[in-house]
């Protein structure tokens, strides 16, 4: 954790955030407790996932239209972090035992991240819990690597003319050049739209080539976006 935060001290910082507004609120939602779903499985770690949703598409799907990341009360947000993952080289890591839960202070700082008080508190104990001792310290780890990438402009992306998988690859090195398009996964419906942006990190937290799970369609794969903004 201490090598993620030094590398990350060193990477350029983007001039503009991943939402298009976003005030984090003076109140915020209860956080709620998160029961586990599945046994503990403190898998060794072989590295890391970062995975980003296009949330224009998931308040299209979900029919959400009340939380802060749907209803534009609080900003309208493009790429937000769906979270940070320990992977392994066989089943990866989750719901590793911590008494720990995370407070008001531990989410606030993050909320133009990752808009749902809910999610953070989800993605620590599931994800968080098995590669830091507290929530802030995972929260801090998120935000670190968040901090580092320079999101493109899907919205401009989406229009086009026979977009693909491999074009929103080839965007996003464009804007990173310490990536490579191996690196970038992309998740998309079953009918080809854009869900999320999974990048693959190594047990040091520097790019590495994604595996097929997280690769997602192949470069020629056609890509739809939904912008809805």
């Amino acid at each position: 954790m201490k090598a993620l935060l030094a590398i990350a001290a060193l990477l350029p910082v983007p001039a503009f955030a991943q939402a298009y507004q976003c005030a984090p609120p003076t109140r915020i939602e209860p956080i709620p407790r998160i029961e586990a779903d599945a046994p503990p499985r403190p898998s060794p770690i072989s590295g890391y996932t970062l995975s980003a949703s296009w949330s224009p598409d998931y308040c299209k799907t979900s029919r959400d239209t009340a939380s802060m990341q749907c209803s534009g009360r609080d900003g309208r947000f493009g790429f937000v972090l769906h979270g940070l993952w320990p992977e392994s080289r066989g089943p990866y890591p989750q719901w590793c035992a911590t008494r720990l839960a995370p407070t008001p202070a531990d989410v606030r700082p993050h909320l133009c991240m990752t808009p749902s008080t809910r999610l953070l508190a989800h993605e620590w104990a599931k994800h968080g819990s098995c590669m830091a001792k507290t929530p802030a310290q995972y929260y801090r780890a998120a935000n670190a690597l968040w901090r580092s990438i320079r999101w493109f402009d899907a919205d401009r992306l989406s229009r086009k003319q026979d977009l693909t998988a491999g074009d929103l690859r080839q965007e996003f090195v464009r804007l990173n050049p310490a990536w490579k398009p191996e690196q970038v996964g992309v998740k998309v419906s079953r009918t080809g739209w854009l869900r999320e942006v999974q990048l693959c990190y190594s047990r040091r937290f520097l790019p590495e080539r994604c595996d097929r799970r997280h690769f997602g369609p192949a470069d020629s794969a056609k890509l739809k976006i939904w912008r809805g903004l």
